[in-house]
């Protein structure tokens, strides 16, 4: 088995790890490892645009009023300030560097960016590349990542599990001191040793049977994480987007806040609205608040959808403003212009995730994570819209620096022992995994989604404990595959998500229970660690 040394090893490839991976060339020897091309990650599939105190009417109160309110208490006010006032220098860094932010005449921005609002928000202050932000995102920085000396880029690469001094029997501190990868094109396991490992590895989408994430979505960073015994927080804290598309042929296809932003109205099936009997705020309420309410709308009526209707904007203002969303729909046979869209819930962001600060520092020395696997305490119990880029750029750009500002962390006698394949043989029950990984995703949905149970929470419990202990079977007795990996994420993080629910005995933001309808006079994270004993 190879070993590589680096300085930093970057896990994911989007705004987050690749700011963080820019930032920290020069400063020693980064290696950037993705588990797809280097410009596929989370970050591609985020259509709205990234939130930042621009216009001439808003201020950093403002959007930081509005962060707390949407996360219903349990947000660190301190980190939302922080992130939130750095945010403008660094959209510079974007922008310079050539993303191509929309522009408008007349705008409120002194700069002329189009600044459009979303749900929860009290003044337009969403930057926006059309309505495919985070492609043109990607598409700016994937070429940058690749030009910059001293930076090596692995595609194609997983990341099987961190190597840390317990793992190695070493005396003292745990920390982190690399990781067993895993390359997907020729099966090859090989190690990296490292005195810094910054996850930056997306969401966890596929935890549930619908979802408008990418297939990469597999909770990777959360469930290495916790198994090398970082803390984990407010998992059951999992966003619903109220508005992904419901077609049969639409997979995870996301009709944008920003829709409604500009004045798309919810409705039932036969158009009637019903937003306002939820919310004084009526279609442009938080997030968890609509997609509770799409959801009993649904369940009352027995109807299989609701709909968005912007027909009264006209089809040359929608053509212009949403582009691929009026194209896509195109596809299937809804014109925007003419037609209601038709819409359902789907699993969309995780609010949780590895405890981190804003420099993506957690409670596991040798370990930092950034974006949508950290969880920060900026989102709190549900994130406000368009907030995610903000916290994946900033972090991202804080924790090079904060890196690059102190000595690279020596491992130089560390000795990773070779990859132990034991008496694993080639697979010859793929169909298992296929079975394990539907089954899963299945009792996630019907048991941990938008409202629960303690009831339901047992039920998922007792099941997802079983499957774990089949996926881990499998996992030692068969040669590491990308999908045993994948399927060996998903089930621990959901095991997390339910054992997080099952803590939090009240409804607060997304976490919605019928057992505790009202919310606790104190908010309280949810931490997870395991016990260094504990085999999982």
């Amino acid at each position: 088995m190879r070993t590589l040394d680096c300085d930093y090893l970057v896990v994911g490839s989007g705004i987050a790890g690749s700011m963080a991976a820019m930032g920290l060339a020069g400063h020693g020897r980064v290696l950037l490892v993705t588990k797809g091309p280097l410009d596929e990650a989370n970050t591609a599939y985020a259509q709205g645009g990234i939130s930042c105190v621009m216009g001439a009417d808003d201020t950093f109160d403002l959007h930081v009023a509005d962060t707390l309110d949407a996360g219903a208490g349990l947000c660190h006010e301190d980190v939302v300030r922080r992130i939130v006032e750095a945010g403008p220098a660094c959209l510079r860094k974007l922008i310079d560097m050539g993303v191509p932010f929309t522009k408008a005449p007349g705008s409120a921005c002194p700069e002329g960016f189009d600044l459009t609002r979303e749900g929860g928000h009290t003044r337009r202050r969403i930057l926006h590349a059309g309505d495919i932000t985070g492609r043109e995102v990607e598409r700016t920085l994937a070429p940058r990542v690749r030009a910059t000396k001293g930076l090596h880029v692995c595609e194609d690469t997983l990341l099987i599990d961190l190597v840390t001094t317990r793992f190695l029997r070493e005396p003292g501190e745990n920390r982190v001191v690399g990781a067993y990868l895993l390359s997907t094109e020729t099966g090859e396991i090989w190690a990296v040793r490292t005195g810094a490992v910054i996850l930056a590895t997306g969401g966890c989408g596929k935890v549930y049977q619908y979802t408008c994430n990418p297939d990469i979505a597999t909770g990777d960073g959360v469930a290495v994480a916790w198994r090398a015994g970082a803390k984990i927080r407010d998992m059951e804290m999992i966003q619903f987007h109220p508005t992904c598309l419901y077609h049969p042929k639409a997979k995870r296809f996301l009709i944008s806040e920003a829709v409604r932003g500009e004045g798309a109205i919810l409705v039932t099936r036969d158009g009637r609205p019903f937003m306002e009997q939820y919310d004084p705020r009526g279609s442009l309420a938080p997030r968890d608040i609509v997609a509770r309410a799409i959801d009993n709308e649904m369940k009352k009526r027995g109807d299989p959808f609701c709909c968005l209707d912007i027909r009264h904007k006209g089809e040359a203002y929608l053509r212009e403003r949403f582009p691929a969303i009026y194209a896509k729909c195109l596809e299937f046979g809804i014109d925007m212009a003419r037609d209601l869209i038709p819409i359902v819930p789907a699993a969309h962001y995780c609010c949780g995730g590895i405890a981190a600060d804003v420099e993506g520092r957690t409670t596991l020395p040798g370990l930092y994570a950034v974006g949508e696997c950290a969880c920060t305490g900026l989102h709190g119990a549900n994130r406000l819209a368009s907030n995610s880029l903000l916290e994946a750029l900033v972090c991202g750009c804080e924790c090079a620096r904060a890196l690059a500002a102190e000595p690279v962390p020596s491992v130089a006698h560390v000795t990773i022992p070779d990859w132990v394949y034991g008496h694993a043989v080639p697979t010859d029950e793929a169909v298992l995994v296929a079975h394990n990984w539907l089954e899963l995703r299945t009792c996630m949905w019907d048991y941990v989604g938008i409202v629960r149970t303690d009831k339901r929470l047992r039920r998922a419990l007792r099941r997802v404990r079983n499957l774990r202990e089949e996926i881990n079977e499998y996992y030692f007795d068969y040669l590491v595959t990308a999908d045993i990996l994948e399927l060996r994420n998903i089930a621990d993080v959901a095991e997390l998500i339910i054992t997080s629910a099952m803590a939090r005995h009240e409804s607060r933001g997304l976490h919605y229970t019928l057992d505790y309808p009202e919310r606790n006079r104190i908010a309280r994270d949810t931490d997870l660690v395991r016990a260094p004993e504990k085999e999982w």
